[in-house]
């Protein structure tokens, strides 16, 4: 709505305070000079004196773009951060669950090392377990993140935007964290001698 400004000041604001004023520069016009032009006219209107400070001040809109920029590459940090502590833990989790399934399975392992099968089948053999473990639950976490994305969304109002590249590279990085964190497993039970394993009780 737009009023006339003594209107406003005489009806509504109840006095004659001008608190801001909004200045739009050319296109192509350097902001800092501006800034700088509209400093020096108000020091000049408000009869500042050259050793005296600023009673105002002057905002520039890519000062504040900047600003918000900072803390978003902030969050976004602490979010990775987050996220790098959580594959870890993950990771872990999966190498302690596939060192159980190792030693549970020697007598298996060595049963089939003893009858012919090689060193790379019996690694590809737990890799290929570990990377469904962790693309299974990798699964599991974009289900729930996208659910709760959504419901997130359509509670504050905003739109909800799916980027399929972002599915693509999460359940990238959880099969990849099965490669890393099953291999040390998978390359023990690689490496078991067959006697030994059929021997293990």
């Amino acid at each position: 709505m737009l009023v006339p400004l003594r209107a406003f000041q005489r009806r509504i604001a109840g006095n004659t305070d001008v608190t801001a004023i909004f200045v739009s520069a050319q296109d192509h016009v350097d902001t800092e000079k501006v800034k700088a032009d509209i400093e020096r006219l108000m020091r000049e209107r408000r009869h500042i004196a050259a050793n005296k400070e600023d009673d105002f001040n002057v905002r520039d809109m890519q000062e504040i773009v900047d600003t918000l920029t900072g803390t978003t590459r902030v969050l976004t940090g602490l979010l990775g951060a987050v996220a790098a502590v959580s594959l870890l833990v993950g990771g872990i989790g999966i190498m302690n669950i596939m060192l159980v399934s190792v030693t549970e399975r020697t007598r298996e392992i060595g049963t089939r090392l003893a009858i012919g099968a090689l060193e790379r089948e019996v690694l590809m053999q737990f890799l290929v377990e570990a990377v469904v473990l962790s693309s299974f639950g990798g699964l599991c976490g974009i289900v729930v993140g996208l659910s709760a994305a959504a419901l997130g969304t359509n509670g504050l109002g905003i739109p909800f935007v799916f980027k399929p590249g972002i599915v693509v590279i999460a359940f990238v990085f959880s099969a990849a964290v099965g490669v890393i964190f099953g291999y040390f497993p998978a390359r023990k039970a690689a490496h078991l001698d067959p006697i030994e394993a059929l021997r293990h009780e």
